[in-house]
């Protein structure tokens, strides 16, 4: 079984809501019934005492002439056209000086001349207490659910002739006051249906930005930043606080995890690096003997026709091989000439052909008007590189865009083809030889152009995806003088 504290804010937040509007409701409708109940009483019991002040006056004078049937008369016609006396829910008792009942509207229940302990109970000694009392009197009978109002009846000359005692059931104004809550009632639940769906209205829209905030956080690692950070809310509240700070802390996981990389990336290479050229240099005694040998046989040997061809095919073969391990010794031994914007312009004139004969687009823009201060030969062989590869991968009829500018402080240019995309897969071995993205190459170019930007202290990145593929390569100035 799920319990409370376990739900979800979305659940928690609008059913508090909802709770305190309900609890809210009732505390407020308990109020108003018990403000209509006393007022209710209120009335009741300043209505019975005009009623006894009054009566008091006018039996004073039936009372001093011992008139005990006009008493009668006079509070019998007070309760004329009053439906609820025939139920007994209210009577007029008058007693005399002494405590006796001198008249009652209810003779049956109140005898004349039967003392007031015998018809009246408990209440009577706290109304025979009160009677010099000169104010009225009220006395609850619990036993006889009954409210009872005594008014003092004064002669002329300040004499106690006795006093008029209203009796009231309790559930006399039980009828009004059950109408009033029945209303009040009615009132509270069409309230609570109006505002019970409000409230969980605003409670599900309070809570959405905590809930949206911890679904990011729980996708952290299986989602770019990028797309957990899209939806969060941003306020100058807690909620949007803690949402700005959870997006600071998105960005910085995302440049950890790429310094991550890169370093992990770097110290692969690195290690290949120095792989590659322990081999090659490995490679290249035998290598060359192979060669010197070959060399010396056709100079002073007359090989048949099978083993001339047969020479031939091997120096070939020896040539690749040799061609290929050069290509892992690039070593940061560059010559001293500053790259000019001509050396630049080489490179187009070099490659123009070879865009042209496959019904490319090759746009250039160089932004290079000055000599910079890094070495022409590994420049040019980087935009070499990069440049040919770039038309490979555009294919018959695709743009090779090629961009190069310089400032004061770096040189930066960037090749882009609107070919195939790089495979996700290929994306992080994309620098290691024999790893090439490109069609048709072997890897060996890129590992090249990655070595002499490093030596350079410069840096390349790569971006690929639709609608192109992109190379930008920065190097600071001067960085091999």
């Amino acid at each position: 079984m799920v319990s409370l504290r376990d739900l979800s804010y979305r659940v928690k937040v609008p059913l508090a809501l909802s709770a305190v509007i309900v609890v809210v409701s009732a505390i407020l409708a308990a109020l108003l019934g018990a403000q209509i109940y006393a007022d209710a009483r209120r009335d009741l019991l300043t209505n019975a005492e005009s009623l006894g002040r009054t009566l008091s006056r006018a039996l004073t004078p039936a009372m001093l002439r011992d008139d005990t049937w006009q008493a009668y008369e006079t509070i019998v016609a007070s309760l004329a056209g009053d439906a609820t006396d025939g139920n007994g829910r209210r009577s007029i008792t008058v007693l005399d000086a002494d405590g006796n009942v001198y008249a009652s509207s209810d003779p049956s229940r109140f005898p004349m001349l039967s003392p007031a302990a015998q018809v009246l109970g408990a209440a009577a000694e706290q109304l025979l207490s009160g009677r010099d009392e000169k104010s009225p009197i009220v006395v609850e009978d619990r036993t006889g659910n009954a409210i009872l109002v005594a008014v003092p009846i004064v002669a002329d000359d300040g004499a106690r002739l006795g006093s008029v005692v209203l009796s009231y059931s309790q559930d006399v104004f039980l009828p009004r006051f059950f109408a009033t809550v029945e209303r009040v009632v009615i009132s509270t639940l069409v309230a609570l249906a109006v505002l019970v769906p409000i409230g969980w209205l605003f409670g599900r829209r309070m809570a959405a930005p905590l809930v949206g905030l911890a679904g990011a956080m729980t996708r952290v690692g299986e989602a770019p930043p990028t797309e957990l950070a899209r939806g969060l809310y941003r306020s100058g509240d807690e909620i949007g606080q803690l949402g700005t700070r959870f997006e600071h802390m998105l960005v910085e996981l995302e440049g950890k995890q790429r310094l991550e990389r890169e370093i992990v990336t770097a110290d692969r290479l690195a290690a290949i690096g120095r792989l590659t050229a322990g081999i090659a240099h490995e490679i290249n005694n035998p290598l060359a003997g192979m060669l010197t040998a070959i060399d010396t046989a056709r100079k002073h040997g007359e090989p048949d026709p099978i083993s001339a061809s047969t020479l031939s095919l091997v120096e070939r073969g020896l040539q690749q091989i040799r061609h290929s391990v050069s290509a892992l010794l690039v070593e940061a031994r560059f010559e001293a000439r500053a790259l000019t914007p001509q050396d630049v312009e080489d490179v187009r004139t070099l490659l123009e052909p070879e865009s042209t004969t496959r019904q490319q687009t090759l746009l250039w823009e160089s932004h290079l008007d000055r000599a910079v201060p890094l070495p022409s030969t590994p420049i040019r062989q980087i935009l070499i590189n990069l440049i040919l590869n770039a038309i490979q991968a555009a294919g018959m009829g695709g743009t090779v865009t090629c961009r190069i500018k310089a400032d004061d402080a770096q040189m930066s240019f960037e090749v882009c083809n609107d070919g195939r995309s790089i495979p996700a897969e290929l994306m992080d071995h994309l620098f290691e030889p024999f790893s090439s993205g490109s069609e048709g190459g072997s890897g060996l170019g890129l590992w090249v152009t990655y070595q002499i930007v490093e030596q350079l202290r410069g840096t390349i990145r790569v971006k690929s995806g639709p609608p192109e593929t992109e190379f930008a390569v920065a190097l600071p100035l001067g960085a091999a003088a």
